[in-house]
């Protein structure tokens, strides 16, 4: 039963670390990190992502601004950027080596340590692409809440709003842990395979017989 769960495990933990990495690379280019609803013009929403701004306007689309300088972002959207690069960079090199070190591949099944060891540094990259991912979404949500609640703006200044991203943003850290931890827990679990309980009998006998025939007068 557990040489068929064991495999099941391993590619659930590749598919939700797989679903995690795609989350977390549209949560980078997603212009939708913050929203702000003028009310002034209703028909109007400005968005506010980390490559570029946007205004959706429900009669003539959507049309985006790129930013002109890296140094004139805020402090949280310049960290973001570099941290969710990081996260698909991690992401990424966790999909190949927890891939190669998988039961169900047919290359290297004599080299089940090696294997093993891949898992193990697959799920932790998966860990650290999820912490990664859900440290900007959460930094920006904070900063968000902070302009949101400042006493100092006036009233009749538009404040801005969680935009849709940072929950993309908080779903793909989430199942990057999750996928990293199933992974883990495949490599943690002590397996017993039947050859080898037959080899462990087969050699208490011989030790067996060894003792009896040096005992003997």
């Amino acid at each position: 039963m557990a040489l068929v769960y064991q495999p099941v495990m391993q590619l659930s933990g590749i598919l939700v670390s797989l679903l995690g990495w795609v989350l977390s690379c549209l949560t980078t280019y997603l212009p939708q990190w913050k929203n702000l609803n003028l009310e002034l013009n209703e028909l109007e929403i400005w968005t506010m992502g980390l490559w570029q701004a946007c205004v959706v306007q429900e009669e003539g689309g959507m049309q985006c601004k790129d930013f002109d300088s890296f140094l004139a972002l805020p402090p949280e959207l310049r960290i973001s950027r570099i941290l969710m690069f990081f996260s698909n960079g991690s992401g990424l090199l966790g999909l190949l080596l927890s891939g190669f070190g998988l039961d169900c591949l047919k290359i290297g099944e004599r080299q089940q340590e090696q294997k093993k060891r891949l898992l193990l540094f697959g799920g932790m990259l998966f860990w650290i692409s999820g912490i990664t991912a859900i440290v900007p979404v959460s930094w920006v949500a904070h900063s968000t809440v902070q302009e949101f609640w400042d006493e100092n703006i006036p009233d009749i200044v538009p404040r801005w709003d969680f935009g849709e991203a940072l929950f993309v943003g908080w779903l793909a850290g989430f199942c990057l842990i999750l996928g990293g931890s199933l992974l883990n827990c495949t490599v943690c679990s002590t397996e017993v395979h039947p050859s080898s309980v037959h080899y462990a009998v087969a050699e208490q006998q011989d030790q067996r017989q060894c003792l009896e025939t040096e005992t003997r007068p």
